[in-house]
């Protein structure tokens, strides 16, 4: 993990490892240890980011969705995340509009148009939903994309058409 000290690579270590037990919060514990300068870190902002949601705590989850995306624009998962998060808040429109302009910007992040055919198919926009499904699944691959969108209630409207995939 460039730009972390030693100290802190451990403790984002660890906070992943808790998360990944689902233990968010231990997660937030290590994360309160870090120094300064570890905090504006993108894999911090993930880590973050990833403790809010799995708490539910959305308008936290906005808030450092948004910080992510100021410190590190680069970097696609804070836009991933910012249109989850309103995708979650209810506003899927906002979601789409401000997530559709990236795809292209972020050409090999198959989560982009994932998350757009979700968005789409919950918009009622199924036609589209396909065509963002078929970009992911040639990302990704058809079999990987294919059991991950079986079990996707998001994209439950559409579950004959991916079946034939």
């Amino acid at each position: 993990m460039n730009g972390l000290e030693f100290q802190d690579r451990h403790l984002v270590n660890a906070a992943e490892g808790w998360l990944e037990l689902g233990v968010p919060t231990e997660a937030a514990r290590e994360l309160r240890l870090l120094s300064p300068t570890a905090l504006v870190h993108s894999r911090v902002l993930d880590i973050r980011w990833r403790i809010h949601a799995s708490s539910h705590q959305w308008d936290l989850a906005l808030d450092v969705a948004r910080l992510f995306i100021s410190l590190v624009p680069n970097d696609p998962m804070g836009w991933i995340h910012q249109s989850y998060t309103l995708h979650e808040l209810k506003q899927t429109s906002e979601a789409f509009l401000q997530l559709e302009p990236l795809a292209d910007h972020f050409p090999d992040t198959d989560l982009i148009p994932y998350n757009l055919a979700c968005y789409a198919c919950q918009l009622g926009d199924l036609l589209s939903a396909q065509s963002w499904l078929e970009r992911a699944a040639k990302k990704t691959g058809f079999l990987p994309l294919k059991q991950m969108a079986l079990e996707d209630s998001d994209l439950r409207p559409l579950w004959e058409f991916i079946k034939k995939l």
